[in-house]
């Protein structure tokens, strides 16, 4: 009986410590606010806006991949894409883990601009839509070559590429190896719904909307909207509720600004250069800001004017017309023209081509970016009817043209002589060398130019119009920049004008190295040294 009063008082006390327990819990979750935990299923929304240009940039992505593959509440996800690409290997980070959420739950992309590698982070969804005026495709890669190295006794590398990282002539067989992944995810991605070939994805054209869901690039045309409702549908949701896994806000965008007002304007090559170094690969679109682009043709170096003495042969370069031009390109040819003892002439006043003209075997006119008056251009005539050689290099690529002149100014000799250069480049998607603007050049008349050559490599090469003056052509496969139409192109022409002799080339980057010594380009080199030299009669 003893007992039963300290039996009551313990059963109390305990009674007493569980109700304060409950009691304490209940205050603290009125005092935080937190909800009673009710599991609710989930359609996460990944936004990827702006260009993928640094690691940092990626990581986000990830993150929030991540965050959709193990959280279990989230059910299926919305990739909403509003990108121009980026660093080749971040683009690439991104598609594979997306490829990999993909295989576990479902992933719907919306392209709203979707170009090159935002286009090819789209292609890891099972399903695509796009507005009807999105922008859409430019499948392809821009590569940023190796600088040149000039070596120091300072600083020291263990090899050859140690600081260049590629060969020049193996790093657009490189951006092409990259272009054949991308190629392969599309293909992958799209299956049997794509409707064109990898020869015109090649082609790296951009789509609105409406064209790419009739090509198989995209599914379906609708919203963001139709995007969610599409994505819980394959998720077999009911109800659910929408939630934004954004990364923080890229830093090439800004409260003043919308997403695709910034980062068109501030995309240039430089700007990629400053966040990967070249060597460099980008699944990227740029807009045609072209005087970004422009860079030296080679390292600065002296120009000379002059090259060997008392020669029995004389070659004028001409200088006078802003040529796209120097010792760097003209390096070996110089040499050979020095061995057959030549002296070369650079002249910079056009009265000093004047006075040379005289005593010269030879003139060099290449990418000139001012035009020839009509008294220089008949000087230039009268030279060739005496019976000088008169060498024309054009050549389309960026360094080498002036953007509002083009082919014009080294048409106001050409036309003289029957001959006129084309607008834009020549490319071959079937058969190139390393990559499309690379062409083969196969197909060669009989004539002292092109004596024992058998195939000749141009890189970035335009045609030139005459009438039945070719003696080089392209196969009959490639294309022009400008008309995109298939045919064999001449790009080498030779013309008889009285005593002497026109030659005329539609490149200007055969004669360096390491490019002259592809196929058959340095015989070619050494057949030009030996005409330019023959005697006026």
């Amino acid at each position: 009986m003893a007992s039963t009063p300290s039996l009551r008082w313990r059963l109390t006390l305990i009674v007493a410590v569980c109700l304060a327990v409950i009691a304490a819990a209940i205050g603290y979750l009125c005092y935080t606010g937190l909800p009673r935990p009710i599991k609710v299923d989930v359609v996460a929304v990944i936004s990827v806006d702006g260009p993928i240009l640094s690691s940092q940039d990626a990581e986000g992505y990830i993150k929030a991949i991540n965050e959709a593959l193990t959280n279990s509440s989230i059910k299926a996800v919305v990739v909403k894409i509003t990108s121009p690409g980026g660093a080749a290997n971040l683009i690439e980070q991104v598609y594979l883990d997306l490829l990999e959420l993909s295989e576990a739950k479902p992933v719907i992309a919306l392209a709203d601009i979707a170009l090159s590698g935002g286009y090819y982070i789209a292609v890891a969804s099972s399903h695509i839509y796009a507005e009807p005026t999105s922008l859409v495709g430019g499948v392809g890669v821009v590569g940023i070559m190796p600088p040149t190295l000039i070596p120091s006794e300072r600083y020291l590398e263990s090899g050859v590429y140690k600081i260049t990282g590629f060969p020049e002539l193996s790093f657009p067989s490189t951006l092409t190896r990259a272009l054949e992944n991308f190629i392969s995810a599309v293909r992958r991605g799209r299956a049997d719904r794509l409707k064109i070939t990898s020869l015109e994805l090649k082609e790296a054209r951009i789509y609105i909307g409406s064209e790419a869901l009739e090509l198989g690039l995209v599914d379906e045309l609708g919203s963001l909207q139709s995007a969610i409702k599409r994505a819980a549908e394959e998720a077999g949701l009911t109800r659910y509720k929408v939630v934004g896994l954004n990364p923080s806000a890229h830093p090439l965008l800004n409260s003043k600004s919308s997403p695709k007002e910034a980062w068109w304007r501030s995309l240039t090559v430089e700007l990629l250069s400053e966040y990967q170094p070249p060597p460099s690969l980008w699944y990227i679109y740029l807009p045609p800001s072209l005087e970004s682009r422009r860079t030296e043709v080679g390292p600065a170096m002296f120009e000379p004017s002059q090259l060997g003495e008392s020669g029995d042969f004389t070659v004028v370069v001409d200088k006078s017309h802003e040529n796209r031009v120097s010792l760097w390109e003209l390096d070996l040819l110089v040499a050979e023209l020095v061995k057959r003892n030549a002296t070369v002439v650079f002249a910079s006043t056009w009265d000093e081509v004047k006075g040379k003209l005289k005593e010269a075997s030879a003139l060099i006119i290449a990418s000139p970016t001012k035009p020839y008056s009509l008294e220089e251009s008949s000087d230039v005539e009268s030279f060739v009817h005496d019976g000088g050689v008169l060498l024309l290099l054009f050549d389309p690529a960026f360094e080498y043209v002036n953007l509002k002149e083009l082919t014009g100014p080294i048409n106001t000799v050409a036309s003289c002589f029957g001959l006129y250069f084309a607008k834009g480049y020549l490319y071959n998607n079937r058969e190139h060398y390393g990559f499309y603007r690379n062409i083969y050049v196969s197909s060669l008349a009989n004539t002292t130019l092109t004596r024992d050559l058998s195939s000749l490599v141009f890189f970035t090469a335009t045609y030139i119009h005459s009438s039945g003056k070719g003696v080089a052509w392209t196969s009959k496969d490639t294309c022009t920049s400008i008309a995109n139409r298939a045919s064999a192109y001449p790009v080498i022409a030779l013309v008889e004008d009285g005593k002497g002799l026109v030659v005329a080339l539609g490149d200007q980057t055969f004669l360096k190295e390491p490019y002259c010594y592809v196929e058959d380009n340095y015989k070619l080199l050494l057949n030009l040294a030996s005409l330019m030299l023959k005697s006026k009669s």
